[in-house]
């Protein structure tokens, strides 16, 4: 047969196998264990756990059973993590859009190391979303509420805006920026109020970006030695910026040509230039034209996908399917 004289004889007398596996005696029956989990879910034990439970029934003058049991048990019916807890807010995600300049500014407010350890000073931004433009900004020793009023303030007057602007302001849930004094200032004004999901950084990119910019320049130092320094950089970066600086995101111009409506001429003698080369060597496009310039149509801050929108007649309000105000400019 070729196999071995055992391996013949264990195979012949072997015993049938049980179909269920061995239960001990000391297994809770089902009744038990619905009673423990009734006394462990009641209003008096509902909050503790197992461990503080197994010592409140000692004290009671009862055992129902070791601590490991108990847990034992919740795991089974998968209550071992907590059986009652508050559940965390929700915060709704902003949906901002803007396709022309001053429909929605974004703020923040960011650190700027100063000569010593543990002295910073406090730069406050005003960007335009559409065309990146800062609208205003100012840096001091201090963050509250009045500062941020008075960079609101500031930029009102500079583009000129009035109450019936419909202006929207989008923040980071910073104290100054949520401080009643600051509601009631933006109310007056007139401004429609946005703010970013806690901890949650990408609800306002284009102040992150901003900063990113200007910090990381070359000109930009590692500390400043003091307030005055400080200014003198903020008076030289930001003109730069607004001026200077070619803005990836609106088709490389400069903030300051598209809020101010002199992109679109200049991206048609882009144009004209690009012709013009493909015209004398197209071999070097492959013989395709090259894709034209142009604007971006809308700037979103979290554009939302699968709804439907409905514009409104103003262009700057938009309605979901349902017809509700989403958080949009």
């Amino acid at each position: 047969m070729g196999v071995s004289r055992a391996t013949y004889q264990r195979h012949k007398n072997s015993k049938p196998r049980l179909l269920l596996p061995r239960v001990s005696d000391r297994t809770y029956t089902l009744e038990e264990r619905q009673e423990i989990m009734r006394v462990l879910n009641s209003p008096e034990f509902v909050d503790l756990p197992a461990s503080q439970a197994y010592t409140r029934f000692l004290d009671q003058g009862r055992f129902m059973g070791s601590v490991s049991t108990f847990y034992r048990i919740l795991k089974q019916l998968g209550a071992t993590r907590e059986r009652r807890q508050k559940e965390r807010a929700h915060y709704e995600e902003p949906h901002l859009m803007a396709n022309a300049p001053n429909q929605v500014w974004t703020a923040d407010i960011s650190k700027l190391r100063g000569p010593e350890k543990w002295v910073f000073y406090y730069l406050y931004v005003l960007l335009d979303l559409y065309s990146r433009f800062v609208v205003a900004w100012m840096i001091t020793t201090g963050e509250n509420a009045q500062l941020f009023q008075d960079l609101i303030e500031q930029g009102y007057e500079s583009q000129g805006l009035t109450k019936e602007s419909g202006l929207w302001v989008h923040t980071d849930r910073g104290s100054p920026m949520t401080a009643k004094t600051t509601a009631q200032f933006e109310m007056d004004l007139g401004i429609l109020k946005s703010v970013s999901r806690p901890r949650v950084s990408n609800d306002n990119p284009f102040s992150e970006s901003n900063f990113k910019t200007v910090k990381y320049r070359p000109e930009t130092p590692n500390r400043f030695g003091s307030l005055v320094h400080a200014l003198d950089w903020g008076a030289k970066i930001f003109p730069w910026y607004n001026t200077a600086h070619y803005h990836s995101g609106i088709a490389d111009l400069s903030p300051a040509d598209v809020h101010y409506g002199r992109g679109e001429q200049i991206l048609k003698e882009r144009d004209k230039v690009m012709a013009k080369a493909f015209a004398d060597r197209p071999d070097r496009f492959n013989n395709r034209p090259p894709k034209p310039f142009c604007l971006p149509k809308e700037v979103w801050i979290n554009k939302p996908s699968g709804w439907e929108f409905q514009i409104a007649t103003h262009g700057k309000v938009i309605l979901n399917s349902q017809g509700h105000l989403s958080h949009s400019a």
